[in-house]
């Protein structure tokens, strides 16, 4: 049994007609008529009745369409899938990412990444939200792994991956540093080290560190090496949005950039951490 000879059946039940199959074909319609004989000799069984008017399919014919037009759609997902691996092998990615991630390990999901897909071409570009969702607005990236704030314009899809929680940074034998949950307002009299639009956030744990004022960080960042600081769990500490996946609504992901997202997605199920839901989240 030939792959042609499904194709031809298949086309002969669909419209009927030997001649219209072998059009829509463009194959002669002679070829069509023999390929359809041998495949019923090696059936053993009648396949179609024809008449000088019209073709229709026998009881046989319409049991074995069934299972050939199966066949015949396996085939054509197997032909998708590995037309987007090839596109995913010669793609690019252009990432946007906050300094704070959460839980997730950027850096060694992108080297699994890359060890995965060597031919992709990889770019980061880093930021602040507001920034990165103005890149993604005029394509400039294809997505954005940062906090997923309950406000995110319409334009855009976020998938929440990992909580993200804040927490106190003072310098090391703070007063606040040894009490055991203080709230929000013991801290009133304190002075705040702020994140400015153009901050790092190594420069507010070295200010904070260095005893200049305390400061209010996402958990994650106090968790990078740097100075000795002192982490003080808030009894009632204001929310931090989930840290997720954005992409634009306007335009899909290419190939390369969506099996980043499946991927980092994946990473992040390892991870856990329980996300809340967003605005535009799934």
């Amino acid at each position: 049994m030939e792959l042609r000879q499904l194709v031809y059946f298949d086309a002969v039940a669909r419209h009927g007609s030997f001649t219209k199959a072998a059009q829509r074909l463009h194959v002669a319609q002679p070829a069509v008529s023999a390929q359809i004989r041998r495949l019923e000799a090696e059936l053993g069984a009648t396949l179609l009745e024809r008449t000088t008017r019209r073709v229709a399919l026998t009881h046989a014919g319409e049991l074995f369409l069934a299972r050939a037009r199966q066949v015949l759609a396996q085939l054509d997902a197997a032909r998708a899938d590995l037309g987007e691996l090839s596109a995913v092998l010669r793609g690019r990615v252009r990432i946007g990412a906050t300094q704070v991630v959460g839980s997730l390990d950027l850096p060694a999901a992108l080297a699994q990444f890359r060890h995965r897909y060597p031919g992709v071409s990889l770019a980061l570009h880093s930021g602040l939200i507001a920034k990165l969702l103005g890149l993604l607005n005029v394509g400039d990236v294809d997505l954005i792994v940062g906090p997923v704030h309950d406000d995110l314009p319409a334009a855009f899809h976020a998938r929440p991956l990992v909580a993200e929680d804040l927490v106190l940074v003072t310098a090391p034998g703070h007063r606040l540093a040894a009490q055991r949950g203080p709230s929000l307002s013991d801290a009133r009299d304190e002075p705040f080290v702020c994140l400015a639009a153009d901050s790092r956030l190594h420069a507010i744990l070295a200010d904070a560190a260095a005893g200049l004022g305390v400061a209010l960080l996402a958990r994650s960042a106090t968790e990078r090496p740097g100075p000795a600081i002192g982490v003080c769990e808030l009894a009632r500490p204001p929310e931090h949005p989930p840290i997720g996946l954005i992409r634009s609504r306007a335009r899909p992901l290419p190939p390369a950039a969506r099996a980043f997202w499946d991927h980092l997605a994946a990473t992040a199920d390892g991870v856990g951490g329980g996300p809340r839901a967003a605005p535009g989240g799934g």
